[in-house]
Parts: C-alpha cells; sequence; structure tokens
C-alpha cells in the first residue's frame, strides 16, 4: 500500500482546540474554548469606510501582486513605532507576514533542521507547537511560574541541548496561561541566552490588550547583542482575518526570511495590508486601544468574579493582567480531561491544559477559559453550569 502522507505532517494530530470547537456547531454549548477577539471589539465601520477609500483610490496596487517584504508605507509605520518602543535598532528589519503564526512558522523554516531542538514554555501556544513539530524538531519544555520561566531550569536545559536553536516566549499575557514574565525573569533569560548563544523568538499578540498593572519591557527592547526575533501582529487589535503580522530582527536572518515565505505564499494580502496601514494611521490607535482593553477588562471582570464566587475552592485560576485567557487548575487527585469532557457534555466548552503541552503524553491539571468570545450572558451562564458540573464532579 502506498504511504500518503510525509514524514514531516504524518505524525501531526488536529489541533485539540479546533476539536472542541466541533462541538461550537451545537447552537446550545457555550464556548470558552475559543481563543477570538469579542465581537464587538471591531471597527466595522471604519473597515469599511477605510476599504471603499482604497479601491477609488488604488483599485490596481490593492489587486495586484506585491512584493514579499511587504507594503513598504506599513513596514515603515511598523520601523518607526518599534523604534519608538526602543524595539527596532540599525541593522534591523521587519518584513510583513500572514498572521504572527506565519512568522513563527518561518523562524523554524529557516533555522531549524529535523531533529534540532526548540526550547519552549511549558504549557504553550498549541499553533506554534504544531507549526515547530512538521519540522520534525524536539520540543523540550521549560517549567514556569506566575513569573515566568525558571532561569535555573533553563539553563540546565541549556547545557543539556547546547546545540538548541531557539526559546520561543509568549511574555504577556502568555497563551494558555494569561500569566506575564516579569522583568527579572526576562533579564535572567536574556542573558542565559547571550551566554549560550540562544536565539529567542518573542511573540506578543496580546501585549496591547493589557488592562491592568504596568507594561513590562519587551524582550526586544533589553537585547543589544541580536539574539531576540520579534513577532508582532495586528490580529487582536484590529481583525484577525485580515492576517497581518510580521517578524522584526537583525537583518541577515530576517531577509532569509523573505526567501522562505518566497516558496509559500509570495506575499501577504496587499489589500489587507494597505487597510492595516490606512487604519493605524487615520484613526487614534490609542483611542483604538483602550476601548478594546476597556472591553477585555469588563468581560474578565465577570468572569473571574463568576467564577470564584461559584465554583469549588479546590479549583484555582491565574489572574491576568490582559489579554484573553485564564488558566485554572484542579486537584491533582482528578481527572482533568474526564472533567473537560463531562463539561461539554454539560454543553460548555474549555481546552483540556494537556493540550499546550510539548509532551503530547504528559498529564495536565489545568484547563484553559477564554473570556473574550462569549458575550455577558454566555459568561453568567456558562460558568453557572461549569460550577454545577465541578461540585458534582469534585465532591
Amino acid at each position: 500500500m502506498l504511504k500518503p502522507f510525509s514524514d514531516k505532517v504524518s505524525g501531526l494530530a488536529p489541533s485539540a482546540i479546533r476539536e472542541i470547537l466541533k462541538f461550537t456547531a451545537d447552537p446550545e454549548v457555550i464556548s470558552f474554548a475559543a481563543g477570538n477577539p469579542a465581537p464587538e471589539a471591531f471597527p466595522v465601520d471604519v473597515i469599511g469606510r477605510l476599504s471603499a477609500e482604497i479601491f477609488a483610490q488604488e483599485p490596481i496596487n490593492a489587486l495586484q501582486y506585491s512584493v514579499t517584504e511587504g507594503y513598504m508605507p506599513l513596514r515603515k509605520w511598523l520601523e518607526g513605532d518599534l523604534r519608538a518602543k526602543s524595539m527596532f535598532a540599525d541593522n534591523d528589519m521587519v518584513i510583513i507576514t500572514a498572521g504572527a503564526q506565519q512568522a513563527i512558522e518561518t523562524t523554524a523554516k529557516i533555522l531549524c533542521n529535523e531533529g534540532d531542538v526548540i526550547f519552549c514554555e511549558d504549557p504553550s501556544f498549541i499553533g506554534s507547537l504544531n507549526a515547530f513539530r512538521s519540522y520534525g524538531v524536539r520540543l523540550v519544555g521549560l517549567p514556569t511560574d506566575a513569573d515566568g520561566i525558571l532561569p535555573e531550569s533553563f539553563e540546565a536545559a541549556l547545557k543539556a541541548e547546547p546545540t538548541a536553536k531557539f526559546l520561543y516566549t509568549i511574555p504577556n499575557f502568555q497563551n494558555p496561561t494569561g500569566n506575564t514574565t516579569s522583568l527579572e525573569r526576562r533579564k535572567a533569560v536574556l542573558a542565559l541566552a547571550e551566554k549560550y548563544g540562544l536565539y529567542i523568538l518573542e511573540d506578543n499578540p496580546y501585549g496591547d490588550l493589557r488592562f491592568a498593572g504596568e507594561p513590562v519591557p519587551s524582550y526586544k527592547s533589553l537585547d543589544t547583542k541580536g539574539n531576540v526575533l520579534y513577532a508582532g501582529t495586528f490580529s487582536k487589535t484590529l481583525a484577525p482575518g485580515l492576517r497581518v503580522g510580521y517578524l522584526c530582527g537583525e537583518s541577515e536572518l530576517v531577509g532569509k526570511a523573505v526567501v522562505g515565505l518566497q516558496t509559500s505564499t509570495v506575499h501577504t494580502n496587499i489589500w489587507a495590508q494597505m487597510l492595516t496601514y490606512k487604519f493605524v494611521t487615520t484613526v487614534d490607535f490609542g483611542e483604538h486601544l483602550k476601548r478594546l482593553q476597556a472591553i477585555y477588562l469588563k468581560k474578565y471582570t465577570r468572569m473571574a468574579s463568576a467564577l470564584k464566587a461559584q465554583m469549588p475552592d479546590c479549583v484555582t485560576y491565574s489572574e491576568p493582567q490582559g489579554g484573553l485567557f485564564i488558566w485554572a487548575t484542579i486537584p491533582e487527585k482528578y481527572d482533568m480531561n474526564a472533567f473537560c469532557t463531562e463539561a461539554v457534555h454539560q454543553k460548555v466548552a474549555v481546552v483540556p491544559g494537556n493540550a499546550f503541552l510539548s509532551d503530547e503524553n504528559a498529564v495536565s491539571h489545568s484547563f484553559r477559559l477564554n473570556f473574550s468570545t462569549p458575550t455577558d450572558e454566555q459568561i453568567d451562564k456558562g460558568v453557572e453550569i461549569l460550577a454545577k458540573c465541578a461540585k458534582e464532579y469534585f465532591k
């Protein structure tokens, strides 16, 4: 019998999140499993107006082939924005990608051979983990706490895997935990990366969605050696359907990423890039972000308050200062997957924590809840159902 699939994809399993989302086709299921922006966060009218302007003024430019590096006005705007945040050095380059996901996948493409090691937080974003797995790499998960990666564990891993290619990290309102890496930890992790000659891929999709606390300097702004690649996106601040993200870092490395992109997408949707540029230059982007932050603060507060009031005391939660997620942990004596299965049978979907682990066979006692997508009414009803299920399961 002919073998139908390549080695690169034959071992890949469907995303656990996407599988769970199949249950949400049932209109009675309340989903806390997605990671989508709030529907009310989309500036629909403004996007419609700006899009009409583009097609009235530059229709051919919006429909024709473009350069792989990205729409030059948007790249220049990003360069200025990043430089103002001390995140763009003189020898840096920024290119546009189809969301941060493509920036992440392309980094693995240009740096890794089969069998190479990538370090990641444990747990971490499943979309990135699967992208890395598709290149036949070995994922080495690093233990974390509420302040981020444990430096002593990171150094032990560096000594054990001296040829590792890079560390993948989501330092702000991490997916799935919602935790933010402290400044002290960022400095310690960066110092170790410099000491052992390791790249850091900093993924920051949620950084602009801070609704409490004070911002923490990025790894990119702390980097003086060229060790940090920075992946950003407009998916959470404008619209994910536009698929506009970017990769910033040392020009020789990012220049090689351009070649990597040319073998897959040729270039990111040029109309979407033009629209994004118009938005950030004609709309008060700072005020737009404040509006999003207010939306997510309200939704987070509603879900967190309901969980703490109704769920059994044995369940603990992360307390994110931004982003889209809460990480819940149950006592080790209980089966988390069985609880998540029972919850979805009771018409509430959450994501089991093992979906986010570097070792797909490892055991987790946590699950992820999303507060951005459901309505206020769904948050209230969903937590009520989840709490009832938990009281039965954990009694």
